[in-house]
């Protein structure tokens, strides 16, 4: 399951605003009678701990904005240079260089080492630094086409049991003793993320959000609504399942839904999917991030009793047949906000068994943090009209938006008119950088099913004072499947377009 977040005033006479596809990323203003005088700025992100960031600020104005900002993006380096298992010249990987001596290490190393036997011990070993032998166990056994026997798996369950460190807190030394894989994931994210808010905050923001890959952390002057996601469905805009609101609070959400099955039980070695999504919410961010992990790897039984540890903490699980398990106090964060029904449809209107899936990949620098390019995907009738927007990505920035020339032209800023609001944080499984599927429901802007026929589908994409790529493709929508693929250019990666069945 996955969790989109619209934003709020921070006063008690606020709403949540709802009005379309721009109300997340635009600069927000109080409610009536308020004494609150700060906006809000969004910016999205690329390639950040392997994964997409938003980061929204509230501030009395852009200049503490910005200061807050690079606050925010030197912290997310400096611990990633700490704690990061795939640079090489991390101070994680040198330590685990070493083996059998007493090494001094950071405050951050330690603290993560600590925390990570502190989980293991309250999760009953379901959070395990060392389930990355299970997992290189298993990634050997499919690249050479074989099962993983029961005495591999013992070996290896055997292998992560044993003891990987021991810490000197009156030193603040770490001993390396294991030659186990080990990798800091988990609730890294989530710890990154919350030392990461902290010092946007201390560099003059009055509020934050920050979505790093799914983990989130909503605190100071600021509000979220989370628009809660079923786990079977992988689009970008589909409809959200429940609304829950948040303040001060951390959320995570664990799967295998977003990048397959990835998640390994350490006490058995074996993979595990009875969950198809975790969501946790609680107040410490690497409380929630590990907890996520943890209930995705329990059952049912064993995450309730984990859960009442936890002051404070609730939880969503949906089951990989669908089934959802709240915590008792999960309708507390739960919001009133109702759906909007779906119109009727008409005899002649669109076959509604029928769907347009639309996979793009925004182009990035390997290994480079980046600036998502602003995004727009919309269809046009036979008239070159335009009569949906799917997708309008951008980061509140409206002087901007005219560099998506075709869009521009063709809509006039109709944004808002009803469309799917994906400019949402959106927290879920973690997934590759770049990566989005869209569905389009044969619906117009106003929620009515449109005829069957051709219609163009466009794609534009543009990056402030560089460059822009549109993508037009005529699509027969009769009932009969059809797929198109658009080769990779400059801005976006090879684009998909498949109508299908449901």
């Amino acid at each position: 399951m996955s969790i989109s977040i619209n934003h709020m005033a921070a006063t008690p006479s606020s709403i949540p605003n709802t009005s379309g596809a721009h109300s997340a990323a635009t600069r927000s203003t109080p409610a009536t009678g308020s004494a609150w005088t700060h906006d809000t700025w969004t910016t999205h992100y690329e390639n950040v701990l392997g994964t997409s960031m938003q980061v929204t600020l509230r501030a009395a104005g852009q200049v503490q904005a910005a200061a807050a900002e690079a606050a925010l993006l030197a912290e997310i380096d400096r611990h990633d240079l700490l704690l990061s298992a795939w640079r090489p010249e991390s101070e994680l990987n040198q330590w685990l260089a070493t083996r059998d001596t007493a090494e001094k290490v950071s405050p951050e190393l330690f603290e993560v080492l600590a925390l990570f036997d502190e989980w293991r011990d309250r999760t009953t070993g379901a959070i395990d630094a060392s389930a990355e032998a299970a997992i290189q166990e298993w990634k050997v056994a499919s690249r050479e086409q074989r099962q993983l026997t029961p005495g591999d798996l013992t070996r290896t369950v055997e292998a992560m049991q044993r003891p990987h460190w021991k810490l000197d807190a009156e030193t603040g030394t770490a001993t390396h003793i294991s030659a186990t894989p080990l990798v800091l994931a988990s609730f890294t994210k989530s710890y990154i993320a919350d030392r990461a808010v902290d010092a946007a905050l201390a560099a003059g923001a009055s509020g934050a959000m920050l979505n790093i890959g799914g983990d989130v952390v909503v605190r100071g002057e600021l509000t979220q609504m989370v628009n809660l996601v079923d786990p079977f469905s992988h689009s970008e805009n589909d409809a959200p399942m429940e609304y829950v609101v948040v303040r001060d609070r951390s959320v995570a959400t664990s799967g295998s839904y977003r990048r397959g099955p990835h998640i390994i039980d350490p006490r058995t070695a074996q993979p595990v999917s009875h969950i198809a999504s975790a969501t946790v919410i609680s107040r410490q961010p690497s409380t929630a991030g590990a907890l996520a992990t943890a209930f995705s790897i329990l059952s049912p039984t064993e995450t309730r009793v984990v859960a009442a540890t936890q002051p404070g903490t609730e939880y969503l699980l949906v089951t990989s047949d669908g089934e959802r398990i709240a915590s008792d106090g999960w309708n507390s964060v739960q919001s009133a906000k109702a759906k909007k029904p779906t119109p009727a449809s008409a005899r002649d209107a669109w076959n509604q068994a029928y769907e347009l899936a639309i996979d793009l990949e925004i182009t990035t620098q390997e290994g480079r943090r980046s600036h998502r390019p602003y995004v727009a995907v919309w269809i046009e009738n036979e008239n070159h009209e335009s009569v949906r927007t799917v997708a309008l990505w951008f980061d509140g920035k409206m002087r901007y938006l005219p560099d998506m020339r075709e869009w521009w032209h063709g809509n006039q800023v109709r944004v808002g008119a009803g469309h799917a609001d994906i400019t949402q944080t959106v927290t879920s499984a973690t997934r590759s950088p770049g990566k989005y599927t869209l569905k389009w429901d044969g619906k117009d802007d106003e929620g009515k099913l449109l005829k069957p026929g051709k219609y163009t589908v466009c794609i534009e994409a543009a990056r402030e004072h560089a460059g822009n790529q549109t993508i037009r493709q005529e699509l027969n929508f009769n009932g009969t499947p059809e797929q198109q693929t658009i080769p990779a250019g400059a801005e976006l990666g090879p684009v998909s377009l498949d109508y299908r069945k449901q």
